[in-house]
């Protein structure tokens, strides 16, 4: 019997069976419910429905990015089939063949991938498959290519990095090297839109969640890539500048110079460079350097980071050189170390007198008599200078704000005065010269983040429309009392970006770009720089969102005369006036200093200085200027800080350009500014990028001063040229420039009465051809006279007289003249009756 029983028994998976069965029918009795959006009613769908909603395996911008990607794909097979007719390098021709592969095997599979899920699929030109040269030749030369060209590019020419229907023509009728050329830039740029394409759909929710996708998309990024480094070399090695392609190294680099002389190269002193990593390289390029120094790229003790510590030491931008500052016969220089002082009285060879350390970037500099004033941004900064940073978000240690320094012996410099500010300080401005009151207005421009009111009472980061007490949209204007530094105080914040109707603090840029192709500029919050002009008692703001005028008249309320926005400005940086006031440059920093922004690919108006006129008050755009040498995917570049050559008559300036070297530019002519002269080195490094180069470049004394970030101190001398002649350039090394030179604050200068700045003048108009050879002749007597009269000390009347008759008549004749020629005849006039008068 008990064998019986089992064999009646139900055994657990019959038990199983038996129990699905049941519940099935009540499953299949209870709806299925698919919520609608909040309002509208529910619907019931089936089990196969439900089951398709769960196998979704795509997202709607898995689609729109394949069917934006077919379009794209085909520009770049219409471009490439353009190439075989209209070029002789075989290069080329190898690049339009890996385009050719890689684009028509991705739209094969982007067409597969939408039919396979019933997704619509963009008509193209070509549809896949063995392309046929014959009719491609057909498309590309007879109606119905233009017809469908101009169909298809014209409705796609918005998409990222697509040629516009403009540009496709323009490369249709190019040939040889100019078609070269263009197809790189289109092709660059081409590629360049497919990775931000594929950057837009990595960085939505849900998209690219299969791995075919995945993958997909990745061997787009990884190959184009590729081929735009490529390219870029290509492009680069069109370029004719000598600047193009120079060989990297630390201390070796291969050097280009142009009408200038390196005079000196001192490089950092004990104390301010890492000594296991000088160069600054990432601490994966200094694994590789030492394996292949050791014969073995897979060696264990390098991958692991034994024997060394470069992989834990501090991040390059710690011992960076920054600006400069100059006061006599002294030249500071600034990092985020602390500074550098320097006797320069021999000339080309700084002599170094002492090196403080006291860190905490940003480190710009400027000098006020006896006293230093140093910009402090960094929130590891200490009070007493400390190495060993701070702990915690708030602390009573912490400084950010202005350091004021005693440096009335240069051997050693005493720290006196600290002004704490909610935002630290990126860089100030020494706003006037001490008065009868015997005490500095400095403006501080800070652009970090706004520390916690428990370590600095007042400070908020507040959103301007819900306090406006906010610590942002304001620069801080500092008393620095020259007797008692240590009063030194914050004595206003104005904000001088609120909208005048509204009061709203955030009144001018507020972040974005300015419609397609465009720039994506930062929101105006502060300024990076303020260059202040007592002459006109102007400031101009670089204010990250816009170019500012301001009415400085009254130093310690600051108002806004007029704001500009340019859609090729990423970031507004630094603003330098030509010397009569009457134009201003502004400087964009797009890329943050630490990007390569000079390839060959990259716009010459992105990147560059924009140079307005200043008419009535109001700035007027004329044109841009960028440092012109292409440089590599190794160089950080974008223009920088720069000051004024002063020579009589001209506007010229010598900027720095990080890794792309120094420029020095003439922009007399607002709307069209020129190259002159230039110095370049290659990269740091070869394979990788090193935030480096100069950071500024200024004239002083005769000479040309160049901070490199890493590599130390340059001191060059212009050479005179078809472009400076030699009395240009001894007319500006008689300018007085006063006891100091900050950067920020520009003194108006002028030119004593010599003869060698007529000299200079008469260059001019001989090189206009403004000047009979008859008027020649007779000047440069009288000149060569006029310099033996003043050398021995006497008078000569008569002299005096023809110099007079000389000046009258170069003054009428300025009368027929207009513009420039007409102002450099009435200043060569004026030049002509104050020699007379001092040898009379």
């Amino acid at each position: 019997m008990p064998q019986a029983r089992r064999l009646f028994r139900p055994s657990r998976v019959l038990l199983a069976i038996a129990a699905a069965s049941c519940f099935s029918v009540a499953i299949a009795d209870v709806p299925i419910i698919q919520p609608g959006k909040p309002g509208e009613p529910s619907r019931q769908i089936n089990a196969e429905e439900a089951i398709q909603l769960v196998s979704a395996r795509y997202s709607a911008a898995d689609v729109e990015f394949m069917q934006g990607m077919l379009p794209h794909h085909q520009q770049a097979l219409d471009m490439s089939a353009l190439l075989p007719e209209r070029t002789s390098s075989n290069e080329m021709i190898e690049l339009a063949n890996r385009i050719e592969r890689t684009q028509k095997d991705e739209i094969v599979f982007m067409q597969q991938w939408l039919r396979e899920r019933g997704e619509p699929v963009p008509e193209l030109s070509w549809q896949g498959g063995e392309h046929d040269e014959a009719s491609a030749h057909a498309e590309h030369h007879g109606a119905g290519h233009g017809q469908n060209h101009q169909a298809m590019h014209g409705a796609h020419h918005e998409m990222k990095g697509m040629a516009t229907p403009e540009q496709m023509a323009a490369l249709e009728a190019a040939s040889g090297p100019e078609f070269d050329r263009m197809f790189l830039e289109l092709m660059i740029k081409h590629h360049e839109g497919a990775l931000s394409m594929v950057d837009d759909l990595l960085k939505q929710r849900g998209s690219a969640q299969v791995p075919e996708m995945f993958e997909f998309v990745n061997d787009i990024n990884n190959d184009q890539k590729a081929e735009i480094d490529r390219m870029l070399a290509m492009l680069t090695s069109y370029s004719p500048d000598p600047r193009a392609g120079l060989t990297a190294g630390f201390r070796d680099a291969e050097e280009a110079i142009w009408n200038m002389e390196l005079l000196a190269a001192l490089p950092k002193p004990a104390g301010f460079y890492d000594v296991e990593n000088p160069a600054g390289l990432p601490a994966s390029r200094l694994r590789e350097l030492a394996a292949d120094a050791e014969g073995s790229a897979s060696d264990e003790s390098a991958e692991d980071g034994e024997g060394t510590s470069s992989s834990e030491r501090p991040a390059l931008l710690d011992f960076a050189n920054t600006d400069m500052a100059f006061s006599g016969d002294t030249l500071v220089v600034g990092s985020y170390h602390g500074f550098k002082i320097f006797d320069i009285s021999t000339k080309g060879e700084p002599n170094l007198i002492s090196a403080v350390v006291c860190p905490g970037g940003q480190g710009d500099v400027s000098v006020v008599g006896d006293l230093l004033i140093m910009s402090v941004e960094q929130g590891q900064g200490r009070l007493d200078c400390g190495l060993q940073g701070i702990a915690g978000e708030v602390s009573e240690e912490r400084f950010r704000g202005l350091r004021i320094f005693d440096i009335s012996d240069l051997r050693m410099p005493v720290q006196v005065g600290a002004v704490q500010t909610c935002r630290g300080s990126h860089t100030h401005t020494v706003v006037n010269e001490p008065g009868e009151d015997n005490r500095l207005i400095v403006y501080n421009s800070a652009t970090s983040f706004v520390r916690e009111d428990e370590e600095l009472e007042g400070c908020f980061d507040e959103d301007p429309y819900r306090d406006e007490r906010t610590a942002r949209f304001r620069i801080d204007v500092i008393e620095i009392p020259i007797d008692r530094p240590q009063d030194a105080r914050i004595i206003h914040s104005p904000a001088v970006f609120a909208d005048p109707e509204s009061g709203n603090l955030a009144g001018l840029w507020e972040r974005g770009d300015h419609g397609p192709g465009t720039q994506t500029t930062n929101e105006t919050n502060h300024c990076h720089d303020i260059t202040v002009y007592p002459e006109a008692q102007i400031a101009a703001g670089a204010c990250s969102g816009n170019g500012i005028l301001f009415d400085i008249s009254d130093p310690e309320n600051p108002t806004r005369m007029d704001a500009v926005v340019d859609p090729g400005f990423a970031y507004w940086h630094s603003a330098t006036f030509s010397n009569d006031g009457s134009k201003v440059i502004f400087t964009d920093e797009w890329g943050g200093g630490v990007r390569p922004r000079c390839r060959a690919s990259d716009p010459l108006t992105w990147g560059a200085n924009a140079i307005y006129d200043i008419v009535d008050g109001k700035l007027e755009f004329r044109s841009y200027y960028k440092m012109p040498a292409p440089q590599s995917e190794t160089e950080n570049c974008v223009a920088h800080n720069g000051s004024l050559l002063p020579i009589p008559g001209r506007d010229i300036m010598v900027q720095a350009w990080y890794q792309g070297g120094i420029s020095v530019f003439d922009f007399t002519d607002s709307a069209n500014p020129m190259e002159v002269a230039y110095f370049d080195r290659g990269p740091i490094d070869e394979k990788e990028l090193v935030t480096g180069g100069y950071w500024s470049a200024y004239w002083y004394k005769g000479l040309l001063y160049g901070t490199e970030i890493v590599r130390g101190l340059d001191v060059l001398q212009l050479l005179p040229s078809e472009y400076l002649s030699a009395n240009e350039l001894m007319a500006a090394e008689l300018v007085d420039k006063g006891e100091a030179f900050n950067p920020q604050l520009q003194p108006f200068v002028s030119w004593p009465q010599e003869p060698v700045v007529a000299r200079a003048y008469r260059d001019q108009l001989e090189r206009g051809n403004n000047l009979s050879s008859d008027q020649l002749n007779q000047m440069n007597q009288l000149l060569e006279q006029a310099d033996q009269v003043l050398a021995s000390g006497r008078s000569n009347s008569g002299l005096a007289n023809r110099l007079s008759a000389l000046a009258a008549a170069v003054n009428e004749e300025a009368a027929a003249h207009e513009g420039l020629d007409r102002k450099r005849m009435s200043e060569l006039s004026s030049t002509l009756d104050g020699i007379a008068a001092r040898v009379r």
